[in-house]
């Protein structure tokens, strides 16, 4: 798609006064997919230098807004985390080709703020905090979980940037359950579900994505009954936050979301049958 608004492409690396009609340029998988007539100038962070991934001392994972859907893949596939699988899981869930894997990024998914953006379900699964960075260079941080507000509204302020996304050391070491529904072979997510079980203390989380227009992240002490996910389930969203597309119905995104609640739920913190092996999948 040819931006033809667009009058100038800054180096991000270049300081300068944010203007009305500026626009943050990742991998742009978005920006050049369809038109943008509000825009007038890309800010390319193409050249910042972030390190893509970076182990930090206390074994968190800090993930720059700039890594590629590749990049994390290959580090998910390459570790021996518990929750390893899950990245691989999420990276899949973007049903694209090599081209986009190579192209888009992790932060260009979570700014976009669709409600099917499988980094958005990956980081508020894995209780991530993102790392803002005003005009001014005031730092903040929020909780992935709620940085998306509603279908592609987050939190960011006016030439506001996601820097980057850390997952704690414990949240990788969760036990982890996957359920993803589209009513294409091929389909854009409808109804992501995620659990994961906490190694220290037990304590169990469960996050719907892509059937809403937020992520809803349910986080349980002490893994509840089947009665007590669903009444949690149901008092944390209301019909308004059920996301309505061509891609599912409300009434059908609602009813896979809790059924793949209570599938994540059994398989996390009941035991195996006998023969069967437990896990994600």
């Amino acid at each position: 798609m040819d931006l033809n608004t667009i009058t100038e492409v800054r180096d991000a690396r270049r300081a300068g006064p944010w203007r009305p009609g500026d626009a943050w340029l990742g991998g742009g998988t978005y920006l050049f997919s369809e038109p943008q007539p509000h825009l007038r100038r890309l800010v390319d962070l193409s050249r910042m230098g972030w390190q893509p991934l970076t182990p930090l001392p206390d074994g968190a994972l800090e993930i720059a807004a700039t890594c590629t859907i590749a990049e994390l893949s290959r580090h998910g596939r390459r570790t021996a985390a518990p929750a390893a699988a899950l990245v691989e899981q999420c990276c899949r869930a973007f049903l694209a080709s090599f081209k986009i894997w190579n192209t888009a990024t992790v932060g260009g998914n979570l700014c976009n703020a669709l409600p099917a953006g499988p980094m958005i379900s990956l980081t508020a699964a894995l209780d991530a905090d993102c790392l803002l960075r005003a005009q001014d260079g005031a730092l903040r941080r929020v909780k992935a979980a709620d940085f998306v507000t509603g279908a592609g509204r987050t939190v960011l302020a006016e030439g506001e940037l996601l820097r980057s996304v850390t997952v704690p050391a414990r949240a990788l070491a969760s036990r982890t359950a996957f359920r993803q529904a589209s009513i294409y072979g091929l389909g854009r997510s409808a109804a992501l579900v995620i659990g994961a079980l906490d190694p220290v203390d037990g304590s169990l989380a469960v996050t719907v994505t892509a059937a809403t227009v937020r992520p809803v992240r349910l986080w349980f002490p002490l893994p509840p009954d089947a009665a007590g996910l669903r009444r949690a389930l149901a008092a944390g969203t209301c019909g308004a936050d059920w996301f309505d597309d061509i891609h599912g119905l409300p009434e059908w995104r609602r009813h896979m979301a809790f059924r793949y609640a209570e599938e994540v739920r059994r398989e996390l913190t009941e035991a195996p049958a006998q023969g069967r092996k437990g896990g994600s999948r």
